[in-house]
């Protein structure tokens, strides 16, 4: 657990800059859980220069798949842990797991939730400047004297190469938080996607807890919270975690303790479990918070944020759990939604009912046939004793229709609430003329279509089986990609992940050759390139517009090219 910073460590406080776009499609099967947006709080009335900033409040949809490439990426790491749909979150954000060991007295989720409040609350809503965009990561703020302990590194170690040019550091910093907090028993949270990372630090704002109420309403007031939130904030974050004797020796002595060695007072009894004991143990006189009961007065801040309204806040969650716990849920996702000005979230990120995912495209060698395999996604349909048939029915590009029966491939869950059944889409083979359009499903004799659209497939960009690995002192990847002809780019190029010198997600691009034009429908495009072991995406340039097909690939993938 990590001491939740400086006085309000762990407060989470948002506000969202601007109006989350819009899309809808009606979910036909399964359920799907909307999360709650807040209402707009009145302390967003803005005072001289602000341009409003408006907490946009409309109602969660879901995408038409394939929707965009950042949709998809936000809705596999929202809802599958990452984009390979393994659990990159979930297992390092269960309750007791922490870097340094099991029984330090910290845990990863607390460090995760405290780093997104400290990345949050360098907002200012005057100028529309700080808020969540990844800046925390730069030693600059972490050096500050509000950004104490090292429980920002700890984090970024493990989240930010999860990082992607479709989820920013400051997204997955977001995702972090959220993640921590349900999977300890928490509420489930509105997810948004879309913050952009900072490429310079931004001005202190950190709270801390040697100052004195006025600051501290001061600093959520610039934030864009009023009183009442402000203590709301600072109980939902201090459900986790503590104050950690290293880094306020002034404030927790040295506890000597197996169980806990890094002796850190705990903000409650049950310090990495979401409940309302923080709220509990205040209002019944038995906490054992040191920022309520410390021994130094000066650094008590809980105590005289909880009771700056008469205990009014704390007696409500003491008094109701899911008032707590609905009240969390709300103040968390404003925390994380606020962002500097001028940057537009996307809409609530629920999860799709039905997904294929891990499409993989082939154009064979000689160029005559397409190969195509995958996976589907049912969400929150187990996979059961007797299974439920799933079909498959796809359509090509004249009009022909056939269908295959999937296989269970496993289930997945994330956290305590959700599970998915996984299906293999098992290998097919198209007449690269005709190709693969469109597919739908039945699950149990359920049309499953997206209401009538359909999944629309793209097979006008693919890998070429002709690739092959050149053998030598340093092996090469000779790289084919096919492109249907009728698409038209006026470039094709391999994309592979990098990070620019402030350690952003970017794309490295290396442009293609056309080798050869083809009469069976495609071109194939060409270049040799050295491993250097990450894998590359596709990508073409169609009318000033670039496009990208999620299907990575290794030169290892690739047989031996043929000895001349």
């Amino acid at each position: 657990m990590v001491l939740i910073s400086s006085c309000c460590h762990q407060l989470h406080a948002s506000r969202i800059s601007s109006e989350p776009s819009s899309g809808s499609v009606k979910l036909s099967r399964l359920s799907v859980f909307l999360s709650h947006l807040p209402p707009p709080s009145p302390s967003l009335m803005l005072r001289g220069r602000l341009a409003l900033f408006v907490y946009a409040a409309t109602s969660a949809s879901a995408y038409v798949w394939p929707g965009t490439p950042q949709l998809n990426a936000l809705e596999a790491l929202r809802w599958q842990g990452n984009t390979n749909g393994m659990t990159t979150f979930a297992s390092n954000a269960n309750c007791t797991a922490f870097v340094g060991g099991t029984k330090t007295g910290r845990t990863n989720a607390a460090d995760w939730i405290r780093t997104a409040y400290h990345d949050m609350a360098t907002f200012n809503i005057a100028d529309g400047t700080g808020g969540m965009d990844g800046s925390i990561r730069f030693a600059e703020e972490q050096a500050r004297p509000e950004d104490p302990g090292n429980g920002f590194t700890n984090t970024l170690a493990i989240l930010l190469n999860l990082s992607t040019r479709y989820a920013s550091i400051a997204d997955i910093l977001s995702l972090g938080a959220i993640i921590s907090i349900e999977n300890c028993g928490g509420p489930e949270i509105a997810f948004r996607g879309g913050r952009v990372d900072a490429a310079v630090p931004n001005n202190p704002g950190v709270p801390e807890p040697s100052q004195d109420l006025a600051s501290h309403i001061s600093a959520f007031a610039r934030q864009g919270f009023t009183q009442s939130e402000m203590i709301g904030l600072v109980a939902c974050g201090h459900t986790f975690g503590g104050v950690q004797q290293a880094v306020f020796p002034d404030i927790v002595p040295v506890l000597n303790s197996s169980t806990n060695t890094q002796s850190v007072s705990h903000f409650d009894a049950t310090f990495n479990y979401f409940d309302n004991n923080v709220a509990t143990e205040y209002i019944s006189g038995t906490t054992q918070n040191p920022l309520v009961v410390g021994s130094n007065a000066t650094t008590n801040s809980d105590g005289r944020i909880f009771s700056s309204d008469g205990n009014v806040t704390m007696r409500s969650f003491a008094n109701s759990p899911d008032v707590f716990s609905s009240t969390c849920a709300t103040l968390i996702a404003r925390m994380l939604d606020t962002v500097p000005a001028g940057i537009q979230l996307t809409e609530v990120i629920t999860a799709l009912p039905v997904k294929p995912d891990l499409l993989k495209f082939d154009l064979s060698a000689d160029g005559t046939t397409i190969q195509f395999s995958g996976q589907l996604r049912l969400w929150d349909t187990p996979l059961l004793s007797t299974q439920p048939p799933v079909v498959m029915f796809w359509t090509d590009h004249v009009g022909a229709t056939g269908s295959v029966t999937l296989t269970a491939a496993g289930v997945f869950t994330l956290g305590v609430r959700h599970t998915a059944g996984w299906y293999n889409i098992p290998a097919l083979t198209f007449p690269a003329s005709s190709g693969f359009k469109s597919m739908y499903f039945t699950v149990d004799g359920q049309v499953e279509d997206q209401d009538g659209v359909g999944f629309a497939v793209q097979d006008d960009l693919m890998w070429s089986q002709s690739s092959c690995v050149v053998s030598g002192a340093s092996a090469t990847g000779l790289f084919h990609v096919a492109v249907r002809n009728t698409l038209a780019p006026t470039r094709v190029f391999l994309e592979q992940a990098a990070r620019d010198n402030v350690t952003r997600p970017i794309i490295v691009e290396t442009d293609m050759a056309l080798i050869s034009p083809s009469s069976t429908g495609f071109s194939i495009w060409s270049v040799q390139v050295a491993n250097n072991f990450n894998p590359f995406t596709i990508g073409a340039e169609v009318n000033g517009t670039k496009i990208s097909r999620n299907d990575p690939r290794t030169y290892s993938g690739f047989a031996a090219c043929p000895s001349s």
